[in-house]
């Protein structure tokens, strides 16, 4: 009261300027970090914190037990570079152009969130893998796209080295960057007091494996719980540990990452988001919109404003994050395109769980092009709406081949054709010759090559064969989507609601594929990097 009378008693000119030098004396509120771990093909099933017992994920587990989990998360697609789009602009990979679209280029129109929190004031940066893969701009020819990573500045230069008495990497597929290292370089060179905002972006587990891998890192193969959709033998289970060492690799650095920030007194001003870009890189799961495809893990830990220990069923999605990122910053989103998601903070910041929000009933993914696969690269186009407890398929173009076509023609001659499925006459199959949606692995190989044997073929149909225009899978009894219920007479309410909502939403948010002007504008688009393949025209639109 003494200083308010003092302050009154001053000429007004006096008061203000000594007003002034007291706001930048006074410390002001400090405004949250953010490190955001992501991983490169995890399902969400593979946590320790799901119950997983051949997956072990102390730091994602602790981020879920002091945070909060959320059980229904979908990514916006079923394949990095489109799911990767959607986290930092917003929106779904179809209202992106060909900044939502695997290994195309990313345009400067649409501007990520990681760039709005540069200016507000965040340092940002990243390690790994950012938001890829695209083509930035390459020189000034490449005048409208966006010359630095959507996640920021690299912070890669630090990496393990073969041979080197501190290369501790478990398994020889894992990338050589030390993300850990680079995320310390990051945190030494950024202004004392200045927020950041780091993209933890793990290779890790995309493919390929150190096949066996397991073996040297003393897994178990009776730990293993393979999926429905997958044949049950050693080479699977094996194929499923290696993955799992990969898994941990990520998670180790984490672990590594909070153990930093809490010896720098940061770990409780920083929100932690740990998820994955989309599914496992297994038949049946990545690149497609079945529940081992799109559903992830994420979890968030800032204990100082969202309630612990809490399980959250509500369905959320990818194009969530961003909203929710810069309301929690206080940043402003003018200069980004209009966000289709919205921000979750009310519900991170509520006492409650299960669910939450009852107006969020579903949430949307889909996918295009993800490799070159088909004749003249055509995609595989997909829409999904899953609720928490349906998910709804709309494949759109049921004639192509859902994992690539069957038969590809030779690079080395043009006029003649790879064996069909890409098995040769000695009964080897080659991965690089047919379906190559689906990425090489053990567990495609002898699928594949076993496909005519009676206790295999059906894993080999439910991975390679044409699907109807439509399917329906209730995803509590059936999370590996192996019974389609669209035809079933009791469920036709329930494909009529999600059917309604699925075409509504993508109307309402400009999907080329429903409302024009050129619905097939995606396999226009120019793809950049990975193998381009050739087919033969096998009459499939």
């Amino acid at each position: 009261m003494k200083r308010l009378l003092i302050l009154l008693s001053l000429p007004l000119w006096v008061a203000a300027k000594l007003s002034a030098a007291d706001e930048i004396r006074l410390p002001q509120k400090k405004r949250p970090n953010i490190l955001f771990a992501i991983s490169d093909d995890q399902s969400y099933d593979h946590t320790g914190f799901s119950g997983s017992g051949f997956v072990k994920t102390p730091a994602f587990d602790r981020i879920a037990k002091e945070g909060v989990f959320f059980s229904n998360c979908i990514a916006g697609s079923p394949g990095c570079a489109p799911s990767r789009s959607s986290i930092v602009t917003g929106r779904y990979p179809w209202q992106n152009e060909q900044s939502g679209q695997h290994a195309s280029s990313w345009m400067k129109a649409y501007v990520p969130f990681v760039d709005l929190l540069a200016g507000n004031g965040y340092y940002t940066g990243y390690t790994g893998k950012g938001v890829d893969p695209f083509q930035y701009a390459r020189d000034e020819k490449d005048s409208l796209w966006r010359e630095q990573n959507a996640a920021g500045k690299s912070f890669n230069a630090i990496r393990y080295k073969a041979g080197d008495i501190s290369d501790i990497r478990p398994a020889k597929g894992i990338s050589n960057i030390n993300y850990f290292e680079n995320f310390r370089d990051f945190l030494d060179k950024k202004k004392d007091g200045q927020p950041f905002f780091f993209w933890y972006g793990a290779m890790e587990p995309h493919r390929g494996f150190e096949k066996d891998s397991w073996v040297r890192n003393k897994k178990e193969l009776r730990d293993v719980k393979v999926p429905a959709f997958l044949p049950d033998n050693g080479i699977v289970r094996g194929d499923l540990l290696d993955y799992a060492v990969e898994i941990e690799w990520f998670d180790f650095h984490l672990q590594k990452m909070l153990e930093y920030l809490k010896e720098k007194g940061e770990l409780e001003n920083t929100i932690v988001i740990v998820t994955s870009d989309n599914g496992m890189a297994f038949p049946r799961a990545k690149a497609n919109g079945y529940e081992y495809g799109v559903h992830v893990p994420f979890a968030v830990r800032f204990p100082k404003m969202f309630p612990e220990g809490r399980i959250i069923d509500d369905p959320v999605s990818f194009v969530d994050i961003a909203p929710t990122i810069l309301e929690l910053t206080g940043t402003s989103s003018k200069e980004m395109k209009a966000m289709t998601g919205t921000s979750i903070l009310g519900i991170l910041k509520e006492k409650k769980q299960g669910v939450v929000d009852t107006t969020r009933k579903y949430v949307y993914s889909g996918r295009e092009r993800h490799s070159a696969s088909r004749y003249l690269n055509r995609g595989y186009p997909q829409r999904v709406i899953r609720s928490k407890e349906f998910l709804l398929v709309w494949n759109m173009k049921p004639r192509r081949w859902p994992a690539g076509d069957p038969q590809r023609i030779d690079p080395a001659d043009k006029s003649k054709l790879l064996p069909k499925y890409g098995i040769d006459d000695k009964g080897v199959y080659h991965s690089e010759w047919a379906f190559t949606d689906i990425d090489n692995s053990p567990t495609k190989s002898f699928t594949v090559a076993h496909k005519d044997e009676k206790e295999v073929h059906r894993f080999f149909e439910w991975a390679t064969a044409r699907r109807p225009e439509f399917e329906l899978y209730q995803i509590s009894s059936d999370p590996g989507c192996l019974k389609n219920l669209y035809n079933e007479r009791m469920y036709t309410t329930i494909q009529g609601q999600l059917k309604k909502a699925l075409m509504e939403e993508l109307i309402k948010t400009k999907d080329p594929r429903v409302a024009g002007p050129d619905p097939e504008i995606f396999d226009s688009y120019e793809r950049y990097s990975g193998p381009m393949r050739e087919f033969p025209d096998s009459g499939s639109d």
